[in-house]
């Protein structure tokens, strides 16, 4: 999606926020005068003035007009203000603005799991950080179960990829669903209703029912007789106490009933507009249809959530304790509100995990097409090979914002690639880029790439390794540990990509150079893609005895007006030069031991 979408559609939104605004704030000053004629008129009635009781039934009716149409007025401001914060992301996400984003993924490390901090997926500065829409707890769980080294089915993949894409082509649907998604609470988290609501049914009851209603009908046609004179006032009190001792006896019962509703109606009106939303989308890929298909139940899930939040409202009435004595003495409401929960649960409980889940997944799919909108993008070819390949064009990393990422053609298939080259000159950028890739590709979402096509494969990665004092563990040992979990699972003769970035960069020059020949000797095989970088130019002659393929490249620099560059581009053959010497003079360290000499 081009930068100026986002840029168009903020100054429009400014606009009709703005005149929102306006709005509202008239819709104050009217509810105001209004309800300031009114009091006054009900004054005059009280004074004799019996002609203007018309003018205060048409002054209240208008009152309460207004303040309707002055909430709608504020939702509707509310959601435009939601909607400018998702556009101001979205444009965040075309500089570096997006590391401010507080949802990073960072619960979503796992310790056994080093891909996680090798290739930035969760914490600062990740990808999940960049691609994260999702307001909910499920929708985060579920993006970050995407995010994995280990591919799911291609079926899966495609799946998503076909999803994704249908979204893609729909972008202001996108932006809606989003803008309604973030005025929910930041992380809700639905499992808790969905568990109560589905644990704590219980069988409707008519005997309640029938009492629910005809007690009310009584009292009401009892009290308009006796305000007729035609039944005394003394007979018909007993209606009332009748009804407000059975609310009491029956509160704790109600309560336990009605307690899924506390606090949620909110919540529940949100997702109805959000399943409204979705219901009424045109959509052709057949997953999308089916994530629809599962709103389209028998009642419908927006239809369903809206009329349970407006029952969720009128539950929570009843902590008034003015309401609660008044609305149970005439109308047993406690009664009503607890026998509608009951026949909703009995006839809808079961299809609110399926809804929520149904969310969880969309919140998902939004964040993979992430990618597609702010980015030149392209969906990959997966391949349907045992044979590990990797064949793609102008290759960037999504972490790096457009303008300065280099982009790299990569073409591989089993071998071995020593890459060396100088600091700074791009070698573990380029090892990132092919794996973060790799990522997105099997979370079914675009890639950053002209073109890509690979197969499936176990990923691998040694690049950041850290000692443990804890375990009692040192840098060289934690990377000989990721090692052997390598060669242990190369057993198994499966396709892998490993991505080793300085290897054995944690001991000396003499036992590491040994230590990463046979590292790498194990671990090259015609099942294996191995991506090497090291500083140590011996490592370039390694054979393999097998007759498997060694491959050398390189990133280099060069120099202009005595100033140090770098094209970060990948170059056959071994590296020749060095810069070491003259980044040690350009940080001052060099010429204070040339001082001190």
């Amino acid at each position: 999606m081009d930068k100026s979408f986002y840029e168009n559609e903020i100054a429009v939104v400014r606009q009709s926020l703005a005149r929102a605004t306006r709005y509202n704030n008239r819709f104050v000053l009217g509810r105001t005068v209004v309800f300031v004629l009114l009091v006054l008129s009900l004054a005059a009635v009280y004074d004799g003035h019996g002609y203007l009781l018309w003018a205060a039934l048409c002054l209240g009716a208008a009152f309460v007009a207004l303040v309707r149409f002055h909430e709608l007025g504020k939702r509707q401001a509310m959601l435009l203000s939601s909607r400018l914060e998702v556009l101001e992301d979205c444009l965040a996400r075309f500089g570096t603005e997006w590391k401010d984003f507080s949802q990073d993924g960072s619960l979503y490390l796992k310790r056994k799991r080093p891909q996680d901090t090798d290739l930035n997926i969760f914490g600062v500065s990740s990808l999940y950080q960049y691609l994260c829409r999702a307001r909910t707890k499920g929708g985060r769980d579920y993006l970050a179960e995407c995010l994995t080294p280990q591919p799911p089915p291609v079926q899966i993949i495609r799946q998503r990829q076909k999803a994704v894409k249908e979204l893609l082509a729909h972008p202001r649907l996108c932006l809606d669903l989003e803008a309604l998604g973030r005025l929910l609470p930041d992380g809700h988290d639905t499992a808790p209703l969905v568990q109560s609501v589905e644990e704590g049914q219980v069988a409707p009851s008519r005997l309640l029912a029938a009492v629910a209603w005809l007690l009310p009908l009584i009292t009401i046609a009892a009290v308009g007789l006796a305000a007729a004179d035609l039944v005394a006032w003394t007979a018909v009190l007993f209606l009332p106490l009748l009804q407000l001792t059975l609310a009491i006896l029956f509160n704790s019962r109600n309560n336990e009933i009605l307690s899924p509703l506390d606090r949620m109606q909110q919540e529940l009106r949100l997702y109805g507009h959000i399943f409204s939303r979705l219901e009424e989308a045109s959509f052709t890929g057949s997953h999308l249809r089916s994530l629809q298909n599962n709103l389209h139940t028998d009642p419908p899930a927006a239809g369903s959530l809206k009329r349970l939040a407006y029952l969720a409202t009128c539950a929570n009435m009843r902590r008034n304790l003015s309401f609660f004595l008044l609305g149970n003495a005439l109308l047993l409401w406690d009664f009503h509100c607890a026998a509608y929960f009951v026949r909703w649960q009995y006839d809808t409980a079961r299809h609110l995990r399926t809804w929520l889940n149904t969310w969880s997944e969309v919140e998902a799919l939004l964040s993979l097409a992430t990618v597609g909108e702010t980015r030149a993008s392209c969906f990959p070819e997966i391949l349907e090979s045992s044979t590990p390949r990797i064949n793609g064009q102008e290759l960037t990393s999504l972490l790096i914002p457009a303008a300065k990422a280099v982009p790299n053609d990569v073409h591989l298939r089993p071998e071995t690639n020593i890459i060396t080259g100088s600091n700074m000159s791009g070698k573990t950028t380029w090892l990132r880029t092919i794996a973060t890739n790799v990522i997105l590709a099997y979370a079914g979402a675009p890639v950053c790439a002209k073109s890509l096509a690979l197969t499936r494969f176990a990923l691998f990665t040694s690049m950041r390794v850290n000692d443990d004092l804890g375990e009692g563990l040192s840098t060289f040992y934690a990377e000989l540990l990721r090692i052997k979990e390598m060669v242990e699972y190369s057993r198994q003769k499966e396709p892998m990509l490993i991505c080793i970035d300085e290897i054995f960069k944690g001991t000396n020059s003499a036992d590491r150079i040994i230590g990463a020949k046979e590292a790498i000797l194990r671990l090259t095989a015609p099942w294996i893609i191995l991506l090497v970088t090291t500083h140590d130019f011996e490592l370039c002659e390694i054979t393999t005895p097998a007759g498997n393929p060694v491959k050398n490249g390189h990133f280099e620099e060069y120099y202009r007006d005595n100033k140090i560059y770098f094209d970060f581009k990948l170059k056959e053959g071994r590296c020749h030069t060095t810069n070491a010497q003259y980044l040690l003079r350009m940080a001052g360290i060099m010429v204070d031991m040339e001082k001190q000499v």
